[in-house]
């Protein structure tokens, strides 16, 4: 008999685990005190027979076994075991043999039945003492052996179930998942330096070899002073090493957290890591040769790992006090919460924790997880002519979208195409990757902590904390010319200059970036590319605040700006900033608008932010610490554009991974499952943006919902790869500003509920399959927004090759126009349908039925607006492009603006007679099966207008905490129209208006719980500044 069942991470204090294990049976511990770390035990991730397992029904877990930490009393077991009678169900506690079971844990693992799942996870998460209960999360790392094409290892080809190989993820990429460790192949023993390439390239490497990266970055110089690593610790999580490996002479210790009965490195991928930090080889030396190496193997030869695995590893890890820990590794999920709260527990441990920032360049909002956190060293690469690598992944961070703005990553680069480092059996070889640059700049920061002097390192007032170092580094870069600072970061690590500041460090804090001068192309862009004007959304920064005075800090007051010149009193700077500065980071976000006044001004507008952050005083000290921080600010301001010239995206309604499996927009591409690049003009729309500025259109951005812009500015609204619902008043608003003239410009995806049904991987995290929750787009949603405009989608899936004013553009995954109104011009093309089943597919042009011909591009005038749909939005999105369009959105935009009409998309031939489809034609419908409000802001919550919507819509600003019930109905009454929200309820929204709490995610930190009452009359939230 196969029972099946999914492994949950149950979070509580190490206190009340001890409890648990003084309570029970032996074999059933959660803390593991008795087997050897290198004990084999059963893959986490697979079904397990019950003669292998066993579990059987249970009502208290009764674990045993001794574990160092605080007990609980007797009345507080006892409160468990009454808790724990009331769990139902079959679990069984997993055991984990390792060496972190001579340590206090704070978490345990359950293996729960698949029937009984969601039950036994309610009922944990109300046990006293439990944090939270999350599925275990499989890893892998997917390492690419260089000299392939297409597809990745670890990239996930798409399938139907029981079909060919052609839609349909197989296997889910993990939670962590860094691509392409190009030249580590399967033969890690043998080779050379030109393993895998081309003779130019082997000659290339083999010339660089003669200047290692050490010697690059003048190493050699600290050498000769007497620093090499010495008293540090460095922790390397990877695949392990041999004891006895010729190159690295000072292994502390090495330890197994793999189910892998074995030490040993059996990729190549840990020998290289750590040849890196700490070889001795003259032909592949290491940054710090004296350093004190711990190994811990927390992936196996498949490159497969679990949470649990690297949460007993980091445990492990603080309880040994290393000093810096490399993580090779990386993937989008930035949600997978017990992973991401540990990371945060080891950098408040003091350990500085250095990680690569992946490698699915170049392309824009790829930024991997750790890396993207504030308090983690994130790490780019770049060649040996000082360029970004092509596979080194692109900021903007997308934790904060839709309502905030992302973080400029990664913090550094450093070499990582062509490293030398050593192989498995001795001897060098090369590699390429930011998995690669990541251990370059973690060997440089063991050789920079050993310039401290020891009494100065972890002791109270110490300097040597994870955003000293940080400080250094950031501070310490050379900015390459003509980069961006989302690839770069703040620049190539210098490690002479990052050593003379650690040389002279005192306490303080600092931000990131030191100055802001959005006038700075091409480093400040997309910033640079476009001045700010008055009546325009407000510019949104995002800046990382360092705090190297301790690991708890807060702003002493709010910030604030003193102008510098005659623009600069022009300006209207609001902020938004972390609660607490932890651990040893935080953010400050910034609002920029040009006041009223500035309309029709033209300059340089410059001025101050100053702030005051605050620490609690450490042995030895009385007072507080404090520091103060400037930060310039330089922007350019011109009179405000006219209406036809400004645009506005709508970013509100973009949903991405994670946390719903959204996935990507084009089928065809094979090796990039999900859509997690943002959706954003600064990511994935980067060119995009460009081509609108080059063609004089200043483009704005909307991170609120539809009721919180005045039409009246803009020419046009951009709606692209929609995947969000809409309320009911963004729908009534909309159809009220095209009809007074607003421009609308609609790009579609596909949407087919079978292939969405096919496409489904198994997860072996909750032990289920796994569809996805929309379609490239959200058609349905989409269609009841056009329903006043007679427009609707359909469900085909289109590919194929069209030709629109002779710019040839090639329909990737797009979707069909199926209602049209008479008086448009529609345009179709032949046109494959990949769907396998629909309702709305074979509709063609004019209202007749033709196999193959299918309507892809509309445009229509509305009263005194003008409309555009085109079905696919695979040519504006740099991820992945086809062919671009934007000579053609510059047309339509040109059009809907201004009314200028382009005679190749105005044909007499293209012009309806009578409406396409009709009320008769069939839609598509929304998946029953898909719990749309586990994703989506609008279902979960009413319309509110943010901070990043015009100051006319915020009316008052938010009522502070324990704001009297006058206050509130004070504000409530200033609320406009078409302000934040209305009192009739969205009908596919929840039925109540005002939660008792509002959950929004800050900017790059923790999520941030705002008031929202009720007040007298209509149902209200109000926006919070």
């Amino acid at each position: 008999m196969k029972l099946r069942w999914q492994t949950v991470v149950l979070a509580a204090a190490a206190s009340l685990l001890a409890s648990l294990c003084r309570s029970g049976h032996d074999s059933q511990c959660p803390l593991l005190s008795r087997e050897v770390p290198n004990a084999t035990r059963t893959d986490q991730g697979t079904c397990v027979d019950d003669s292998l397992a066993a579990p059987r029904p249970r009502r208290t877990p009764a674990p045993q076994g001794e574990a160092s930490g605080v007990g609980q009393s007797s009345q507080e077991e006892l409160q468990w075991d009454v808790a724990w009678e009331a769990v139902e169900g079959e679990y069984i506690w997993v055991e984990r043999a390792n060496q972190a079971a001579a340590h206090p844990t704070d978490f345990g693992l359950l293996r729960i039945s698949l029937a009984d799942a969601e039950a036994v996870k309610a009922r944990l998460v109300q046990l006293p003492g439990v944090r939270d209960v999350h599925s275990q999360q499989r890893m892998t790392r997917a390492l690419a052996w260089e000299g392939e094409e297409g597809d990745s290892v670890g990239g996930c080809s798409l399938c139907e179930v029981g079909g060919p190989k052609e839609r349909g993820v197989l296997k889910r990429p993990g939670r962590l998942s860094t691509r392409a460790t190009a030249g580590l192949g399967a033969g890690g023993a043998g080779g050379n330096a030109s393993d895998g390439g081309a003779a130019g390239a082997a000659a290339g490497r083999r010339l660089q070899a003669r200047n290692s990266v050490t010697a690059l970055f003048g190493a050699e110089k600290l050498w000769a002073a007497g620093f090499r690593g010495a008293g540090v610790r460095m922790g390397v999580f990877d695949t392990g090493i041999r004891a006895d490996h010729p190159h690295v002479k000072n292994i502390r210790e090495r330890t197994n957290w793999t189910h892998e009965p074995t030490l040993e490195d059996g990729l190549g991928h840990g020998t290289f890591v750590a040849g890196v930090v700490a070889g001795q080889d003259d032909a592949c030396p290491g940054f710090a040769p004296e350093v004190e190496l711990y190994t811990f193997r927390v992936f196996t030869n498949d490159q497969v790992s679990y949470t649990s695995w690297f949460l007993d590893a980091f445990n492990y890890a603080i309880a040994t006090e290393m000093h810096i820990v490399n993580l090779s590794i990386g993937g989008p999920d930035y949600l997978d919460l017990p992973f991401v709260e540990k990371v945060w527990e080891i950098t408040s441990a003091g350990i500085l924790m250095v990680s690569a920032i992946g490698n699915d360049g170049p392309l824009y909002g790829t930024l991997n997880n750790p890396a993207d956190q504030n308090d983690v060293l994130g790490v780019g690469g770049i060649d040996y002519s000082d360029a970004i690598a092509t596979f080194s992944s692109r900021g903007m961070s997308t934790w904060e979208l839709p309502r905030g703005y992302g973080r400029a990553k990664p913090d550094v680069v450093a070499y990582g195409r062509d490293v030398l480092g050593s192989r498995i059996q001795g001897g060098c070889r090369s590699l390429s990757g930011t998995s690669v640059a990541s251990p370059v700049v973690a060997g440089a920061v063991c050789l920079l902590a050993s310039v401290v002097p020891e009494p100065r390192w972890q002791t109270e007032g110490g300097v040597l904390n994870p955003a000293a170092m940080k400080q250094a580094l950031v501070e310490g870069a050379q900015r390459i010319p003509g980069i961006n600072m989302f690839e770069q970061g703040q620049g190539k690590m210098d490690l002479q200059a990052s050593m003379k500041i650690l040389q002279v460090y005192a306490p303080r804090a600092s931000i990131v970036p030191a100055a802001l001068n959005f006038t700075d192309c091409p480093f400040m862009w997309p910033f640079c590319r476009q001045p700010l004007y008055a009546h325009a959304m407000p510019l949104m920064f995002n800046a990382t605040v360092l705090n190297g005075m301790g690991l708890i800090g807060w702003f002493e007051d709010e910030p604030v700006f003193t102008p510098g010149n005659e623009g600069g009193a022009l300006l209207d700077i609001r902020f938004e900033h972390s609660d607490q500065l932890w651990p040893w980071s935080g953010f400050l976000a910034l609002y920029v608008r040009v006041r009223d006044a500035g309309a029709a001004f033209s300059g340089q507008a410059a001025g101050e932010v100053a702030f005051t952050v605050v620490s609690p005083p450490v042995m030895g000290e009385t007072a507080q610490r404090r520091s103060l921080v400037r930060l310039p600010i330089v922007l350019e301001i011109i009179p405000t554009p006219p209406r036809q010239r400004r645009l506005l995206w709508d970013q509100f309604h973009s949903v991405r991974y994670p946390p719903a499996y959204i996935p990507r927009d084009s089928l065809e591409v094979r090796n990039d499952i999900l859509d997690w690049h943002g959706d954003h003009p600064h990511t994935n729309y980067h060119a995009m943006y460009d081509a609108l500025r080059d063609a004089g259109f200043f483009l704005e951005v909307l991170g609120s919902p539809f009721t919180c812009f005045d039409a009246a500015q803009y020419g046009a609204l951009l709606l692209v790869d929609s995947e969000e619902e809409y309320y009911g008043e963004e729908a009534a608003k909309l159809a009220r500003d095209v009809e007074a003239g607003l421009g609308l410009l609609v790009f579609g995806e596909w949407y087919n509920v079978d292939t969405m049904v096919r496409m489904k991987f198994f997860d072996d995290n909750t032990r289920s399959w796994w569809t996805p929750a929309t379609g490239g787009a959200n058609v349905p949603a989409l269609n009841e927004l056009l329903a006043p405009f007679g427009v609707a989608f359909g469900d085909a899936i289109l590919e194929g090759q069209l030709a629109v004013d002779g710019e040839k553009l090639v329909c990737a995954s797009g979707a069909n126009i199926v209602r049209f109104p008479a008086g448009g011009h529609l345009h179709a093309a032949e046109l494959a349908d990949k769907a396998t089943a629909g309702i709305a597919r074979t509709v063609g042009r004019a209202g007749r039925e033709a196999a193959g011909v299918h309507a892809v591009l509309g445009l229509v005038e509305h009263v005194a607006g003008r409309l555009a749909v085109y079905g696919d939005s695979n040519c504006l999105d740099s991820s992945h492009q086809r062919t671009p369009c934007y000579a053609l959105l510059v047309k339509l935009a040109r059009w809907a603006t201004e009314g200028v009409k382009d005679p190749a998309l105005f044909p007499p031939s293209a012009l309806l007679a009578e409406a396409l489809g009709g009320e008769a034609q069939l839609l598509p419908t929304r998946r029953a099966d898909v719990d749309g409000a586990s994703f989506s802001t609008v279902l979960r919550g009413p319309a509110i207008c943010h901070p990043n919507a015009p100051l006319d819509f915020h009316t008052l600003a938010a009522p502070r905490r324990g704001a009297t019930a006058g206050e509130r109905q004070a504000a409530a009454v200033q609320l406009r129209d078409d302000n934040t929200v209305l009192a009739e309820p969205n009908p596919r929204g929840p039925a109540a208006l005002a939660p008792d709490a509002l959950q929004t995610r800050a900017h790059g930190k923790a999520a941030v719980t705002r008031e929202a009452k009720a007040i007298d009359g209509p149902s209200i939230v109000l926006p919070s500044l």
